[in-house]
């Protein structure tokens, strides 16, 4: 996935006019993720209370959490993209401390998903601060 940040994510889709081209590009941002090899898509690593099937690898080099993701969902991919610009390549404490429900706020993001969508994003946000918070 390119390098962007939640800061330039917030603007990029501030400049859609609509949420059908909001949604397109957080699909485009999802086809850039790295793609998980099939052998790392096992159950322990999928995340609870997903309704599309969403893996989760995590690995810490130095302190620096790397995380790896993937869906069967193309718009569950998108939304992980979402979750990597603000969490992935981040110490823990920084994962910690990031206010995801600002940033959420800012792309507006939570109006326009389903209750199953959000409750699933909600799911894999908490495993991220769940595995952050064991390594502090």
């Amino acid at each position: 996935m390119s390098d962007l940040n939640t800061d330039e994510i917030i603007d990029d889709l501030g400049f859609f006019d609509d949420w059908e081209e909001r949604y397109k590009y957080i699909i485009d941002l999802g086809r850039e993720l790295e793609t998980m090899p099939d052998a790392l898509k096992t159950t322990d690593r999928l995340v609870k209370g997903c309704q599309s099937n969403v893996w989760l690898e995590t690995q810490v080099n130095d302190g620096i959490f790397h995380f790896l993701v993937d869906s069967d969902a193309v718009i569950v991919r998108g939304l992980l993209a979402l979750v990597l610009a603000a969490f992935n390549r981040k110490s823990a404490q920084a994962i910690l401390d990031f206010d995801i429900d600002n940033y959420f706020g800012q792309l507006d993001l939570e109006r326009h998903l389903s209750p199953t969508r959000g409750n699933g994003l909600r799911a894999i946000v908490a495993k991220i601060k769940a595995t952050a918070a064991a390594a502090v």
